[in-house]
């Protein structure tokens, strides 16, 4: 019956389901009425253009000037979904889609029009307890939010769900609160408020170029934008083209990740029961269900889509002929959950382009290259559920130069330029992250596709011992190390489009041990790198970490301007410092070293007076340089931002042997003692007849050092540490033992406990910023503001729990006992196997908490706490210090008091 006359289906707007045959029931500009100057263009007239348009509205900027090629919707707008979902595993994307749902709310009242917005409810599925503790999960971080939502047995989800075979249902989590919009209602409520306001919106417009002229330090300026119908003198230009917007980048020579993909949907005939139901999704047969009035619309994430070069330029309102060998899979699984549909026939088949991305997140954000040019686009076919939340943000961006959430996750900046333009890369992780969509959220899970892009000049005597690789924007770092090699495999797209299954799945199979709620199966291995950390000594491999230097006629007052810590400190200093932006959120932590002439290297460059060498975490090393190079051009300093991260490799020596091996190691030609090489300074070294940059400092709360070697002579100078370290029980360790041993400390890591929306008196860091004194820095007037406003809109505590059986992941909800109600929720957590306990760092919001929060004591002393996990609140001891060695006695080389 399913398949039974799909010849005759026929693909167009005339049987189509959504409301879409009138697409423009409102005018807009006639041809001779098109500007020719405007403050921003944004091209594209989808969900993210509209909801762009709309917020920027919101804000006052009106002189804006909305673009379309053929018709409002047209591209992948027009034939979406449109579901929308309140529940992520992801805080930040929990409060765009409040934002959306807040806007879809009012639209109607501020527009006259109907929005589409149906809140008919949203069923997650679960075959399994492991998908059901992920359902868990959510549904405890919802609480945090005010969002409601209900975990229910079979028998409980079949009465909102009467059409659902409970046989294989282990479970499922009921939010009242989702729903879906319909596409041209929504896209003319938010032109319609825009143009209102002054705001224009041209269809049948096409953008054939866009001009810009060059700018300092090598940067380029949009200038402008040449139509069909006539050219637009502006500074800002909004790539909000979805598919297509590889396109209008290459107009500016630029490249992203981004890949289109065929991606469908069928609509049932009538279905019986099925008016009223709440829309669905299955994750774990990796199917949706929509409601669309009294039947069902079924789409899913294959792992074989059909992956497109290309979509034409004149594919606006155009289908493609559904492959059901690719399809059909959805069609049976959908039919073992809803067993009424194999009686059912199907109305039509929807087949269009969705853009998609390497990590299945949005493009966002003004490039890096050229001042002045947004992304909006790579929506993953979420735009209408994600397009309020992130049209909000990137109109704030575009209006102040800042979006008010985190944003890292979705900006162009968090890329490494060299990924950019690298096709293999992104067609293979667009893939992966496309057909794993649905799959379950695990914190330590890793990507296969895309994998060896980087690799440290350690990287093959590490395999050779047993080194489990983690991937971070294209880098490969340890993770941590078993018995045996597990070396990363080329991408084998699963055994898809006739590749061969990869032979050697040792990688596979270990990663396979971190798919769990409970502890990994490599815990015991993590604990005992931490713990010989502690007792004895480890070394890391973090050569991925980015190595800048910032040098020039400018660089003592360009560093004293960018940093929030003082720059003015002797040469040899290693100062730890926040990178703030304009409204005072921390936007990157590292250390800055101040260099003299004694401190140059013939591979390092030339530089006369004093410099500066930045070390960065290698995350967020790219997103780093984009902001610091943002600032430098913003006030014309004289100076050269150098990477040289692929140069330089970087290894550290942690834990309470690390001064005797190292002594040992350089044969006493230098002195590790604490007067002569004191905590937090540098100096230049020579073993064997290589120069070494040697830092003391830690990123675990141990005696130790850094050492920054070129990338040709690293093994050897790690060969010879190992050797002299045998008899001081020197072992290798991974980032999973630092993630332990730094949050233990209470040390922060950006864009977990500290990012761009936090500020640094919140997060405890307001001893990094240079408050006392009357320079300025980058971000300052917002954070003497925040300060003198006398109270604190959240603040960050450490948590710890004293219980082994389940461990803390993040995201797990904080209640406050003494009032009974959800006052925040962790941002990082872990193991802290020194302790031997849970430990996690979580903000306390003020206004959840009913309480100031200038005073932590009070806090502390007038209020117990508890931490929900999965359902389950545990008691948590708060705690106003790292309970690690509070005193900092470890880092001083201090042990026989600790």
């Amino acid at each position: 019956m399913l398949r039974a006359g799909l010849a005759k289906i026929k693909n167009n707007l005339g049987n189509f389901p959504h409301k879409l045959c009138s697409l423009t029931s409102q005018r807009f500009v006639s041809m001779h009425e098109v500007p020719t100057k405007c403050d921003v263009v944004i091209i594209g007239g989808g969900s993210i253009g509209c909801s762009t348009l709309y917020h920027l509205a919101k804000l006052g900027l009106t002189d804006v000037v909305l673009l379309e090629r053929h018709r409002l919707t047209a591209g992948t707008t027009w034939h979406t979904a449109g579901l929308v979902w309140s529940l992520r595993p992801n805080d930040t994307e929990i409060e765009l889609l409040q934002i959306t749902r807040s806007m879809l709310d009012r639209l109607e009242s501020e527009t006259g029009i109907d929005p589409g917005w149906s809140m008919v409810g949203g069923l997650f599925l679960a075959s399994t307890k492991e998908r059901l503790d992920e359902y868990k999960r959510l549904h405890t971080i919802g609480k945090a939010f005010g969002i409601e939502s209900h975990v229910l047995g079979p028998e409980e989800s079949q009465k909102i769900y009467p059409l659902l075979d409970i046989k294989t249902v282990y479970g499922t989590l009921y939010s009242p609160a989702d729903g879906h919009v319909e596409p041209n209602g929504l896209c003319q409520a938010l032109t319609k408020f825009a143009t209102r306001k002054g705001a224009k919106v041209i269809e049948n417009c096409e953008v054939q170029e866009i001009k810009t002229e060059n700018s300092i330090l090598g940067s380029q300026t949009v200038k402008g934008v040449k139509t069909n119908r006539g050219y637009i003198e502006t500074s800002v230009v909004v790539n909000c083209s979805g598919a297509w917007s590889p396109s209008v980048c290459s107009m500016v020579g630029l490249s992203i990740p981004l890949i289109p993909m065929k991606h469908s949907y069928v609509v049932f005939d009538t279905i019986e029961g099925a008016k009223g139901l709440p829309n669905m999704r299955d994750h774990d047969g990796s199917v949706y269900f929509r409601v669309h009035g009294d039947t069902l619309a079924i789409g899913g994430y294959e792992p074989d889509p059909i992956i497109l070069d290309k979509v034409e330029n004149d594919f606006s309102f155009g289908l493609y002929d559904l492959d059901w060998d690719v399809f059909g899979k959805h069609i049976d699984l959908a039919s073992t959950r809803i067993p009424k549909l194999k009686d059912v026939g199907i109305k039509s088949t929807i087949c269009g382009p969705e853009s998609f991305t390497p990590d299945h997140k949005p493009i966002m954000g003004e490039d890096p290259s050229i001042r002045g040019f947004y992304h909006g686009c790579g929506f993953n076919s979420a735009g209408m559920m994600m397009g309020g939340g992130c049209g909000n943000q990137l109109a704030k961006w575009i209006y102040s130069g800042q979006p008010d959430l985190d944003m890292f996750g979705y900006d162009v900046k968090r890329f490494s330029p060299k990924l950019l333009p690298n096709k293999l890369w992104a067609k293979e992780r667009s893939h992966e992250a496309y057909a794993q969509n649905y799959n379950i959220v695990y914190k330590n899970d890793e990507k296969l596709a895309g994998r060896n892009q980087f690799l440290g000049p350690l990287h093959a005597t590490l395999t050779e011992q047993g080194c489990f690789y983690q991937e971070r924007q294209g880098w490969e770092r340890p993770g941590y190390f078993v018995e045996s090699p597990c070396p990363v495999q080329p991408y084998d797209y699963y055994g898809q489009y006739g590749h061969t299954r990869n032979s050697d799945i040792t990688y596979k199979e270990t990663l396979a041990g971190e798919y769990s709620f409970g502890f990994s199966k490599h815990q015991e291995i993590i604990r005992q790198e931490a713990l010989n950390c502690r007792k004895k000594c480890a070394i890391f491999d973090m050569s991925y970490f980015g190595k800048f230097f910032l040098v020039g006629p400018d660089a003592t007052k360009a560093a004293q301007y960018i940093f929030s810590n003082d720059m003015n400190k002797p040469p040899g200093s290693v100062i730890y410092t926040c990178l703030l932006n304009k409204n005072g959120g921390i936007e990157a932590d590292l250390t800055v070293t101040v260099l003299d002439q004694r401190h140059r290297l013939e591979e390092g460059p030339d530089f006369s007076g004093l410099g500066y060498y930045l070390a960065v975490g290698g995350t967020t090393s790219a997103y780093t340089y984009s902001t610091i190079m943002s600032i430098i051009r913003s006030k014309n300093f004289k100076v050269d931002l150098v990477d040289q991260s692929d140069h330089y490799g970087m290894m550290s020596v942690q834990g309470p042997n690390s001064r005797a091996i190292l002594t040992s190691v350089f044969n006493d030609t230098i002195y590790f003692d604490n007067e002569s090489f004191p905590f937090s300074t540098h100096k230049i070294c020579t073993l064997d007849g290589i120069n070494v940059r040697l830092m003391r400092v830690s990123f675990v709360g141990e005696l130790g050092w850094e050492l920054h070697v070129p990338n040709d002579k690293c093994f050897k100078i790690y060969h010879h540490i190992c050797e002299v370290g045998k008899e001081f029980g020197l072992v290798n360790a991974g980032y999973r033992a630092i993630d332990s041993l730094s949050i233990e400390k209470g040390y922060r890591h950006w864009h977990a406990d500290i990012r761009s929306d936090d500020s640094p008196l919140e997060a405890g860091l307001g001893f990094t910023c240079k408050l006392k004194s009357n320079e300025d820095f980058h971000g300052r007037d917002a954070l003497v503001k925040y300060k003198n406003s006398g109270s604190l809109k959240k603040r960050l505590f450490c948590f710890t729990i004293d219980y082994k059986d389940s461990p803390l992941w993040g995201l797990e909800t904080i209640w406050n006992d003494t009032t009974n109600k959800p006052v925040g929720y962790l941002r990082r957590a872990d193991y802290a196997f020194t302790l031997d306990n849970g430990i996690g760092y979580g903000y306390l919001y003020e206004d959840l908490m009913g309480q100031k929060l200038t005073n932590a004591k009070n806090i502390a002393n007038n209020n117990s706490f508890s931490i929900e996990i999965m359902g389950q609140r545990l008691p948590a001891q708060i705690h106003l210090k790292s309970p690690f060695d509070p005193m900092s006695l470890r880092v001083q080389g201090v042990y026989s008091q600790v």
